[in-house]
C-alpha cells in the first residue's frame, strides 16, 4: 500500500516498474481473473441469501421450484438479482461505494454478534460452544491440515493485498494508509474469525454437524425475524466485500489493458461477466475444493507476483519511482519492448514450483508434478520467496539494478 499514497497510482501502474510498462498488463490481467473467479463464487453466496430470504416470503412455491442445471430456477433468478445489483452500485462510481463501505461494516460486524449470541441461546450458553473436542489434536493430521489451511487464508487475502494501491491512492497521508490497515484489517478479521470458529462449533452442539456456511446455518432458524436479520447481514457483508475486493481492482486491471478502449465500467462489466462463466456454483459446492484447490492456486500464483514487487519496489528501489517514466514508452521501465523479461521469467519459475504439484481438479484438468508435491501444500510461501531471490538475482546480473533505483 505504500506506493499508493506517494505516488498516487493503482497496482498496473505500479506494477510497470518491475514487469515493465506492457509486461504490467501480465500480474494485472492474472489479478484480474482470478477477482473474476471471486466475484463469481461471492455472488454465488449472495445470491443464496435472496434465494432463502424471498423463501421465508414467498413459502414453499419459491424453495421448491422446478430444477434448472441441478437448482431451482429461483436460485437462478436470486444470482441474477445480486449480480444486477453489484453492477447497479458500482456504475455510481467511486464515491458511492465509499459511502456503502462506510456503513456496511459495523452493520455487519454487529449480525456477526447477534448471530454468535443466537447460537449460544440455541446451545443452552457459551460452555457448549467451547466445549466441541477437536478431531485432529495437535499430532501429525493437525499439521497436515494446518498449512494447506494456512496457505488458503493467505491465499484468500493475496488478492486484495496486491491491489491495496488501488485504495490507499484515495488515503490523505501514509500514516493514515498504514493506520487504517493495521487497526482496521487484524483486529476485525481476528474477531471475525474468533465469531465464525464458535458459531460453527455451536451448530456442531446443536444440530449435530458443523454448518461452515454462514446462508445455510442462518436458513435453520424458525424464527421469521431472526432468519431475515442474519440473511440481510450475510447479504450486506457479501455485497460489501465484493464491490470493493473483486470488482474495482479487476475493473483498473482490465482498463490498464488498453486504456483509450476500456474505461473503469466497461472493466466492471468483464468481471462482471467472466464471475458468471467460471461457473462459481460448482467451485463452492465443494468445500475441499473451494479451500484447498482454489485458495491454492490462487495464492501460489498470486505470491509469485507479490515476491517481484516487494523485491523491487523495497530492496532495489528503495521505495523511489520514476513517477512520468511509468506512463512514457522508452523510460527506464520500457525494459526490451516494454516487458522485463526478468520479472516474466521470475513469476513463471515462481508460478510453477508453487502450484506444480498441486491436484487441482475439478477446477483444471491435468495430473500434478510428482516431483512438486512436497511444495503444493506451501504453494503461497514458495511462490513468494522463489520469485523474489530469482528476480533479485536476475536484476542484479543485469548490472543495472541499483543504479536503475537512483
Amino acid at each position: 500500500g505504500h506506493a499508493g499514497p506517494k505516488y498516487g497510482i493503482p497496482f498496473p501502474v505500479f506494477a510497470r516498474a518491475s514487469f515493465g510498462v506492457r509486461g504490467a498488463n501480465l500480474p494485472a490481467v492474472v489479478r484480474a481473473l482470478v477477482a473474476c473467479g471471486w466475484f463469481g463464487i461471492q455472488t454465488w453466496i449472495g445470491g443464496e441469501a435472496i434465494y432463502f430470504l424471498a423463501g421465508k416470503l414467498f413459502g414453499e412455491g419459491w424453495r421448491n421450484a422446478s430444477q434448472v442445471g441441478g437448482h431451482a430456477w429461483t436460485m437462478w433468478l436470486s444470482f441474477a438479482l445480486f449480480w444486477v445489483l453489484q453492477l447497479a452500485i458500482i456504475y455510481r462510481g467511486m464515491e458511492t461505494i465509499r459511502r456503502f463501505e462506510n456503513w456496511a461494516a459495523p452493520f455487519v460486524l454487529v449480525g456477526a454478534g447477534v448471530m454468535l449470541w443466537w447460537m449460544s441461546s440455541k446451545a443452552g450458553g457459551f460452555g457448549p460452544l467451547l466445549d466441541q473436542p477437536s478431531k485432529l489434536g495437535w499430532g501429525g493430521d493437525f499439521w497436515k491440515l494446518f498449512w494447506p489451511s494456512l496457505m488458503g487464508m493467505i491465499g484468500f487475502w493475496s488478492t486484495l493485498s496486491l491491489n491495496i494501491p488501488d485504495f490507499t491512492r484515495y488515503g490523505k497521508s501514509q500514516r493514515a494508509q498504514t493506520w487504517g490497515q493495521a487497526l482496521g484489517l487484524p483486529t476485525t478479521m481476528t474477531l471475525f474469525a474468533f465469531l465464525s470458529v464458535m458459531v460453527t462449533s455451536g451448530s456442531q452442539a446443536v444440530y449435530g454437524e458443523a454448518v461452515w456456511d454462514p446462508v445455510q446455518l442462518a436458513a435453520k432458524t424458525d424464527n421469521v425475524v431472526g432468519l431475515l436479520f442474519a440473511l440481510v447481514t450475510v447479504l450486506v457483508a457479501t455485497l460489501s466485500v465484493n464491490i470493493a475486493a473483486n470488482l474495482v481492482s479487476p475493473a483498473f486491471d482490465f482498463s490498464n489493458v488498453a486504456p483509450r478502449r476500456i474505461s473503469f465500467r466497461m472493466g466492471a462489466l468483464a468481471t462482471c461477466v467472466l464471475g458468471v462463466l467460471i461457473f462459481p456454483w460448482k467451485l463452492y459446492a465443494d468445500p475441499q475444493g473451494y479451500i484447498f484447490t482454489w485458495l491454492g492456486l490462487v495464492g501460489g500464483l498470486l505470491g509469485t507476483v507479490a515476491g517481484i514487487l516487494i523485491a523491487d519496489y523495497w530492496i532495489l528501489r528503495r521505495t523511489r519511482l520514476d513517477l512520468a517514466d511509468l506512463y512514457r514508452a522508452g523510460g527506464r521501465y520500457w525494459y526490451d519492448g516494454g516487458w522485463n523479461w526478468r520479472a516474466v521469467v521470475a513469476f513463471l519459475t515462481g508460478g510453477v514450483l508453487a502450484v506444480g504439484g498441486a491436484d487441482f481438479h475439478p477446477l483444471v484438468d491435468g495430473r500434478p508434478i510428482g516431483a512438486l508435491k512436497s511444495l503444493a501444500d506451501y504453494g503461497w510461501a514458495v511462490g513468494l520467496g522463489t520469485s523474489m531471490v530469482l528476480y533479485l538475482a536476475l536484476m542484479l546480473l543485469r548490472g543495472k539494478g541499483r543504479a536503475a533505483a537512483v
